[in-house]
């Protein structure tokens, strides 16, 4: 036996309702998790409910193994045995392995990589004899689309998803079919097959579903406002015998319409499954009253949602703030300088986070952790300046700067290929340690391969270039000297990932622009390289144990669901970046955008820090900015503060004052 003595009332309701159809809505922090593992154990030792009958789907690996580890600790391996916690797609993997042979393949399928996804598309366009040329990745991203839609090769022309005055739609008909005939020959499934296929076996042969449903006699969904149509389907086949179905969700926090999710799977769940009994968790055992507040009253605002206040014991705690910043760059700097004053007071690193819409806003962020030395981690995507991209640039840098810079020359000495391989360099290198010369200078004597020889007159070029321009041009100059984005567009054969990375030297041009702004006459190259390579000293270092995990998180919004801190910054609280622009643009629901916003804010438990700034740099142009429309209307619950008083000041003034805030940052290159 277990005991449901330690769960709330809601919680303890929710662990002992076992028959019929179950809708759970576990508010942010309400303790979900807990309940779904008591209900498990529940099920298993109070009711005696065998193992192999319970089946409980989450989305994601990491959730997945969280509830095996919660279920381990309440149930002994003999009681648990036999039971499934699985993924979506690992469940989908068993199914197919057990009887994919209706469907006319092997059950020893091999699942494809993308680099094998793309070799076939690579092979269906060539047969496809076009005089028009297409990006495979569009392709490749299409049929993902579709497969997630339940639209086969077959209905894909019938479908309101083709449209045939589009080229790219033509192509991936025939590409499709080419596509899935090849996969099917080579007994192969991709990632987006498993649940395809899974649904279409159930579809074609009803005994199979039969099977399953009558082999799971209770089911268990988590983060069911994250379904999309196949999921759905496969749903209702699972329960086709039966309605033990229990699911879990929060449609405050269904924010992955972009991926496919339908959030309607679980605002019409009643509608769906008679005679439901539905269940609100409402205490929030995260956050305090005021950020609870905040929180329910900005999604209070979205209509299209099941009625639920969240509560907190948690009544005192300090009020939300609202920071009006200057540009990107303040608004970077003031929360460094927060998160270091915070840091002092003794508040690990690890419960910071600051979490943003758009990975548009990271870079000065960025560059203003790696000047004051606060070490961060990026959840979901590569920090700026390891991407590889970047540590070509920084590597010219640094040699045109410092020529004995050896570590720099060697990465950059074939980039991009100048035909010199590893043999050539290791007689220079020989060369430079007989002669205790540095292989700069060895290399400047080379009159026989023209491309060392290309390579010096580069540096030396630039070296006088770095004197007579400023900053930003003479870098602008070296990309294109370097013809950077050609000899990128040549490494990756996805349109989109070479885009991305272009886009990376963009970025990294900002960052220099940024730079030029600020320190004015003391933004030369000597400057800006000590800059990035004191900032890379600090990243390099190798910490004591422990040390490494003591970082301030930053991530997007979306990647953030799931987490908590005890102190956020939600930073670019504005029009269009939450909303999103292209939202705005679009027309597009904008209840999914304050979903985004109240998913932010419940990531806090004890302090919250929104900001938002009067103007930001686009496309070169300084262009005002205003306050975000989902927090406009609630002043009674934060405190704005004004930390700029740029609205009263002239242009020149501006410039001073940014010089004056930054100018104690410079101190530290010197």
């Amino acid at each position: 036996m277990i005991s449901l003595d330690g769960l709330n009332p809601e919680q303890r309701k929710a662990a002992e309702t076992v028959e019929g159809p179950v809708l759970i809505l576990a508010g942010a922090g309400s303790g979900k998790t807990r309940t779904v593992t008591y209900r498990i154990a529940h099920m298993l030792l109070n009711l005696r409910v065998p193992g192999n009958q319970i089946l409980a789907v989450s989305f994601t690996n990491k959730a997945a193994a969280e509830m095996k580890e919660r279920v381990s600790h309440l149930v002994d391996a003999r009681h648990r045995r036999g039971i499934t916690l699985s993924t979506f797609h690992s469940l989908g993997i068993r199914i197919l392995r057990e009887d994919i042979h209706h469907l006319g393949y092997n059950n020893l399928f091999t699942i494809y990589d993308q680099a094998d996804q793309m070799s076939i598309v690579r092979e269906g366009l060539k047969n496809y004899r076009s005089n028009k040329s297409y990006d495979r990745s569009i392709i490749m991203s299409k049929i993902g689309y579709l497969k997630n839609q339940g639209i086969s090769a077959e209905a894909f022309p019938n479908s309101k998803f083709y449209d045939p005055e589009n080229n790219y739609d033509g192509a991936t008909e025939y590409v499709y079919h080419f596509y899935q005939e090849k996969l099917q020959f080579c007994n192969a499934l991709d990632f987006d097959d498993i649940l395809f296929l899974v649904v279409r076996l159930f579809t074609n042969f009803p005994e199979v579903a039969k099977k399953y449903s009558e082999r799971f006699k209770f089911i268990m969904i988590d983060e069911y406002q994250d379904t999309n149509s196949l999921q759905f389907a496969l749903i209702q086949a699972l329960t086709s015998t039966h309605q033990n179905i229990c699911v879990v969700g929060d449609d405050d926090q269904a924010i992955y319409g972009f991926r496919g999710a339908d959030i309607s799977n679980i605002l019409n769940f009643e509608k769906q499954y008679s005679n439901t009994k539905v269940i609100k968790l409402e205490e929030n055992y995260r956050s305090t009253f005021p950020i609870l507040n905040l929180a329910n009253r900005v999604i209070k605002e979205n209509t299209n949602r099941k009625d639920k206040t969240m509560r907190t014991s948690q009544m005192e705690g300090a009020i939300p703030q609202l920071w009006a910043t200057g540009d990107s760059d303040h608004e970077a700097a003031i929360i460094v300088e927060e998160i270091i004053k915070q840091q002092s007071h003794s508040i690990p690193l690890s419960e910071i986070a600051i979490l943003y819409r758009s990975n548009t806003q990271v870079p000065p962020i960025e560059d203003q952790l790696r000047i004051g030395q606060v070490p961060y981690k990026i959840i979901g995507g590569q920090k700026f300046y390891e991407k590889k991209e970047i540590k070509d640039i920084i590597g010219y840098l640094s040699l045109i700067q410092n020529p004995r810079d050896e570590l720099a020359l060697r990465r950059i000495l074939n980039v991009p290929n100048r035909g010199i391989g590893s043999v050539t360099l290791n007689k220079n290198l020989e060369k430079a340690q007989k002669q205790k010369r540095s292989l700069f200078q060895v290399l400047c004597d080379e009159e026989d391969h023209e491309g060392i020889k290309s390579f010096i007159q580069i540096i030396r070029k630039f070296q006088r270039v770095f004197n007579e321009k400023s900053l930003l041009d003479s870098i602008n100059d070296l990309v294109e000297e370097l013809h950077y984005y050609d000899f990128i567009e040549k490494s990756y054969d996805q349109a989109k990932l070479a885009a991305r990375k272009k886009d990376d030297v963009k970025n990294f041009m900002l960052a220099a622009d940024r730079f030029q702004d600020r320190y004015q006459e003391d933004a030369t190259l000597k400057n800006f390289v000590e800059r990035l390579l004191l900032a890379d000293s600090q990243d390099n270092q190798a910490p004591g144990e422990g040390f490494k995990k003591n970082e301030v998180t930053l991530m997007t919004l979306h990647a953030s669901k799931g987490l908590e801190f005890d102190n956020v910054f939600l930073v670019g609280m504005e029009e269009e970046l939450l909303p999103h622009k292209k939202t705005i643009i679009d027309n597009a629901d904008i209840n999914e955008e304050r979903r985004l916003c109240y998913v932010g804010i419940t990531r806090a438990r004890k302090k919250l820090i929104m900001t938002y700034a009067k103007e930001r740099k686009i496309y070169g142009k300084m262009i005002p900015r205003f306050k975000s429309r989902f927090v406009i209307e609630l002043s009674e619950c934060y405190k704005e503060l004004d930390r700029t008083n740029f609205g009263d000041m002239t242009e020149d003034e501006v410039v001073d004052y940014k010089k004056n805030f930054f100018g104690s940052l410079m101190d530290s290159l010197k």
